[in-house]
Order: structure tokens, then C-alpha cells, then sequence
């Protein structure tokens, strides 16, 4: 089977796959990406509370 042969194949079964996927609809993709925004800025916030609290002790040990 040649290159070209294979490529083709390649492309028309991703076409296909993509047919069958279920897609969100807006409303889902919204609310999904308004709790992944959330979710980042918390977990933000907690990795620079403890990076803060680590930097402190750090500092007191080494003094």
C-alpha cells in the first residue's frame, strides 16, 4: 500500500469518526468552560498559598 494510498485512507476515517461524535451544544460547552475557569483560578489561589507558606518556612529554617 503506498503512502498516498494510506494518507487518503487516514483522512476519510477521521472524516468518518468525526461524523459520529456527539458534539456539546453551546449551552454545555459554556457551563463546561465556566467550571474549568473556576477550577483553575481556585487551584491558582491554593498553589500560591502554599507556595507562600513553603517560601516562609524556607526563609525561617535558613536564617
Amino acid at each position: 500500500m503506498g503512502v498516498v494510498t494510506r494518507i487518503q485512507e487516514f483522512v476519510r476515517e477521521v472524516y468518518l469518526e468525526f461524523r459520529r461524535v456527539v458534539w456539546p451544544s453551546r449551552d454545555e460547552l459554556i457551563n463546561s468552560t465556566a467550571v474549568v475557569v473556576v477550577v483553575t483560578g481556585v487551584l491558582a489561589l491554593f498553589l500560591s498559598g502554599v507556595d507562600v507558606a513553603l517560601a516562609r518556612v524556607v526563609e525561617r529554617i535558613l536564617r
